[in-house]
């Protein structure tokens, strides 16, 4: 069906682009790690975690269409194929990567300029911020752990993001073997 009126997301990412982009009625299901945007929390029923799904609730929605997030998730949409369900893996790994997820995102939903115009606004945001980062005394070093068990971290948008905030990512240098400096 085009556009999908009923969607299962998996991941938060795509829950906050659709409710940015306007199409929050299309989602019918969420991760239980969705933390924004707060009515998504309240208003859409639990179908998973992030590495595991309640394959029986997700049918039960009837969606035509589950969005998931990478290899991590490969499983899950394997077996929501099998079961007949049209899935979508995203796997956004840097800045223009989640750019195009939200231009995709938009194209599923039939809501191309709302996408762009978001794509836009983020874009200069993302200036904006380079610049402000350009005038700053120091550049702070940053290590970013977004999870601790598995150990989750040197994600690539995330380093990007750390440089466009006029930071310097310490992960590369930890990880060439050579112990970060540390100044305060």
């Amino acid at each position: 069906m085009f556009p999908p009126a009923r969607i299962v997301c998996l991941t938060e990412e795509t829950v906050e682009t659709l409710y940015l982009l306007g199409e929050q009625d299309r989602i019918v299901g969420i991760s239980g790690y969705v933390v924004r945007p707060p009515p998504a929390r309240r208003e859409k029923p639990r179908v998973s975690a992030f590495t595991s799904a309640n394959i029986d609730k997700i049918l039960a929605l009837k969606p035509d269409l589950v969005l998931t997030f990478s290899d991590l998730q490969a499983d899950i949409a394997a077996d929501l194929i099998r079961r007949g369900l049209d899935v979508h893996a995203f796997n956004q790994r840097s800045v223009a990567g989640i750019l195009d997820m939200i231009r995709t995102v938009g194209a599923m939903v039939d809501a191309n300029e709302q996408a762009q115009r978001l794509v836009s606004e983020l874009g200069m945001g993302l200036a904006e911020v380079r610049e402000r980062a350009r005038r700053l005394p120091m550049r702070p070093k940053v290590f970013f752990e977004e999870w601790d068990d598995p150990l989750i971290s040197g994600i690539g948008w995330v380093s990007e993001l750390v440089e466009i905030a006029g930071g310097i990512d310490i992960l590369p240098t930890m990880l060439a073997g050579a112990p970060p400096r540390i100044e305060w």
